[in-house]
């Protein structure tokens, strides 16, 4: 279907779209190893070989289902893509650190809180928001404490605004359930 150049044998009908078993594979083995090559190459770890691969096989299949013609070279485009994914995983990568920082600077404790400046109430939320997981704690620091709306959370973090609303929504109700637990509320 998408391959540049027919193959002779079973790939001859994965290439044609006729093979009887239905199986349309848009990578061969040998694109497939160059493409986990590649991407290790760039730097992503192996666990995530699997899902690059995948995202190369997907936007082969999305290349043809809106019509375009099947890259003169599957194998080199699919190098490219794969190049492409490395640059894109890092930059997420980096992302995430910088957004870790900048969290990171917000928590910073408060030297030693003494007599009533320190609040029960506040050290309970601080222990809670250290219990929570880095995705819901990140977002609860960025709406609550950094006073972000859900948009700008969403952006900043490159998911969608559903995301950060249910994320935002469950470790709310783990810290409410945490501050009750501990008979702070």
């Amino acid at each position: 279907m998408l391959r540049g150049r027919p193959r002779r044998g079973r790939e001859a009908h994965t290439a044609t779209g006729d093979d009887p078993a239905g199986e349309a594979d848009p990578l061969d083995a040998a694109q497939e190893r160059r493409v986990r090559a590649v991407l290790a190459l760039g730097g992503v770890p192996q666990a995530d070989l699997p899902d690059g691969v995948q995202q190369v096989r997907l936007r082969l299949l999305e290349r043809a289902a809106s019509g375009r013609e099947a890259p003169r070279d599957v194998s080199a485009w699919a190098a490219v893509v794969a190049s492409n994914l490395a640059m894109d995983w890092h930059r997420a990568k980096r992302r995430q650190e910088r957004l870790g920082e900048r969290l990171a600077a917000l928590r910073q404790p408060a030297e030693h809180p003494s007599g009533e400046d320190s609040s029960v109430l506040s050290v309970a939320v601080a222990q809670g928001l250290d219990e929570l997981p880095d995705a819901q704690r990140q977002v609860v620091v960025l709406r609550f404490y950094a006073d972000l709306p859900v948009r700008s959370i969403a952006e900043q973090l490159g998911v969608p605004e559903g995301t950060v609303k249910s994320r935002l929504h469950t470790a709310v109700r783990a810290l409410r359930a945490r501050l009750h637990e501990d008979e702070v509320v």
